[in-house]
């Protein structure tokens, strides 16, 4: 199994690299230094979840929303089945904003959104995420997507190099490809990258999971500034128990 990722933040917004949680051994991931979740993680027993915001900027975010980022932190912390927690989560995600959510462990990846159907086992495939829901052909997933397989193709274990290069393709999608969302057209363009530069807001960080037939992952986070330059990578290997 691959996992390849970009992670989009406002650069002002406080994050700490990849690590393994000191208050949940275990738990590697990066964290949000505001509300204490994550946008991705994965554990020692071979769980490993993330998270996407659904874009909908004309709908208002409830002041009393739980943050996004402990969907992923709950399920990594837990013991609950894939399935089983997206169940017990089924009454409670209203109350969120808009959200994509991947939970698997090493017998099973689910999928689910609030802006969506209900929850739904993935079967073995490739898959692309971004703002919508799961496998909506927006230029930066399709584009992304397609980057990623010729890195698949070559022979070999894939090259992690290979790999971020394809999360740093910052082409702008054409106009009249642009997803409809309710921004504005230059902000439209913008966010059309798979990697966004900007002052404000910008793709903080790429990371790699992968889980091996034999149990082994390994996760990798490069960390970028906003000019879009790498200012540090963490990697973690281990063996994980299932």
């Amino acid at each position: 199994m691959l996992v390849a990722a970009n992670r989009d933040e406002f650069h002002e917004r406080p994050t700490r690299a990849l690590a393994e949680w000191i208050d949940a051994p275990g738990v590697f991931a990066g964290r949000d230094a505001v509300a204490g979740g994550t946008w991705m993680g994965a554990t020692r027993s071979a769980r490993f979840a993330l998270v996407t915001n659904y874009r909908e900027p004309g709908v208002p975010i409830p002041p009393d929303a739980p943050s996004r980022g402990a969907l992923v932190a709950r399920f990594l912390q837990g013991a609950d089945t894939p399935e089983d927690y997206l169940r017990q989560l089924a009454t409670d995600m209203h109350r969120y904003a808009g959200f994509n959510l991947v939970v698997g462990d090493a017998q099973a990846v689910w999928y689910v959104s609030n802006r969506g159907p209900a929850a739904r086992r993935l079967s073995p495939g490739r898959y692309a995420l971004s703002n919508h829901l799961l496998d909506s052909p927006w230029p930066k997933s399709v584009a992304t997507q397609a980057r990623i397989d010729t890195v698949l193709a070559q022979a070999g274990t894939p090259d992690d190099d290979a790999l971020f290069s394809a999360l740093r393709n910052r082409d702008v999608a054409h106009d009249d490809a642009l997803p409809s969302t309710g921004l504005s057209l230059e902000r439209e363009r913008l966010l059309s990258s798979a990697f966004i530069i900007s002052p404000t807001y910008g793709t903080r960080a790429s990371t790699l999971y992968a889980l091996s037939d034999d149990g082994y992952a390994r996760y990798v986070e490069r960390r970028y500034d906003a000019t879009g330059e790498p200012i540090g990578e963490q990697a973690k290997v281990w063996h994980a128990s299932v």
